[in-house]
């Protein structure tokens, strides 16, 4: 390929300016004869940005993000896991909220739009092209599309397995990442749609003895009910924030998940999502982002490359 960086040679012109305080001072100071390169903090943001940026051909690549148990900040990790996908990615990334409990993804971003998957269903006639389906959906400032949930827990309990298909199939369109926001309920028949879609998982789980535990029986659970490639091509987000983490051994729980998952990621306590309201991503905490992009980098290394892979 005839690109600049294999074509130029590298030399004080065409060097690009350093990043980084020090280097740019240095630069700067020294009338652009000495030029450092970025700092080495750049370059590991730069890297992790490599990494997220992975190319994929052959159609969309589906990630439910799944716990057993309310509260450990499952809807928290999927709007992180989606929004650090966003700002990184240059397509599309959407996150649906397929929970028939009344979920809340769509209250971590501003809402755009009244409407719910139920409309994208009933609607999916008329759905034409992005424009039509971009109308359904809210956008935060990472450019992550957020599908509601019905807000009525009577059509949440409607929302079933060929409805989340027909969600599925139209967001198959216009976009290279589905993330699945599920319930607890992992018997419902939207989880069974949701699993056979699955290239990858994330298992949410808090950091108490009680919540681990959850967690690693949802695992067992996957693996004897056919899903033991999805378990171990999986991602644990423990979340560090909940109550009880303080309590114990995290090194334990995380050692126990190494032996059955791919890659372990820790989610710290960040006062933004302690709020449970709308998520900023340039607002949170430097760690906070470096975790929900780390986390976006080894589930995309997850995801297949090619559909023949």
């Amino acid at each position: 390929m005839l690109t600049p960086d294999r074509l130029l040679a590298v030399n004080r012109r065409t060097q690009p300016p350093p990043r980084g305080a020090w280097n740019s001072f240095v630069f700067a100071a020294t009338l652009h004869l000495v030029n450092l390169g970025d700092s080495a903090r750049v370059r590991a943001h730069t890297q992790l940005d490599e990494r997220i940026r992975k190319d994929f051909d052959g159609g969309t690549r589906f990630v439910p993000i799944l716990t057993r148990k309310g509260g450990v900040g499952k809807t928290t990790v999927t709007a992180l896991l989606g929004m650090a996908l966003a700002d990184a990615r240059d397509d599309r990334i959407i996150a649906v909220d397929a929970n028939p409990d009344r979920g809340t993804l769509s209250e971590r971003v501003t809402k755009q739009t009244r409407s719910t998957v139920r409309d994208v269903v009933t609607k999916a006639a008329s759905i034409g092209g992005y424009t039509d389906f971009s109308t359904l959906v809210s956008r935060d400032g990472t450019r992550l599309d957020i599908l509601a949930s019905d807000t009525d827990p009577l059509l949440s309990e409607a929302f079933d397995e060929d409805d989340y298909n027909v969600v599925a199939d139209l967001a198959a369109r216009y976009y290279s990442i589905m993330l699945t926001d599920c319930g607890t309920g992992i018997v419902h028949s939207v989880m069974r749609a949701t699993l056979q879609r699955a290239d990858s998982i994330v298992i949410v789980s808090g950091g108490s003895i009680d919540e681990a535990r959850l967690a690693s029986e949802t695992l067992t659970w996957l693996e004897a009910n056919g899903y033991g490639d999805l378990v171990r091509n999986a991602v644990v987000a423990l979340n560090t924030a909940t109550q009880g983490t303080n309590l114990v051994k995290l090194e334990e729980i995380e050692s126990h998940f190494r032996s059955r998952v791919r890659e372990i990621v820790r989610i710290p306590w960040d006062p933004q999502l302690a709020a449970g309201s709308v998520i900023s991503f340039d607002d949170l905490k430097p760690i906070t982002r470096l975790a929900a992009r780390t986390l976006a980098a080894v589930v995309v290394e997850g995801l297949p490359a090619d559909r023949g892979v």
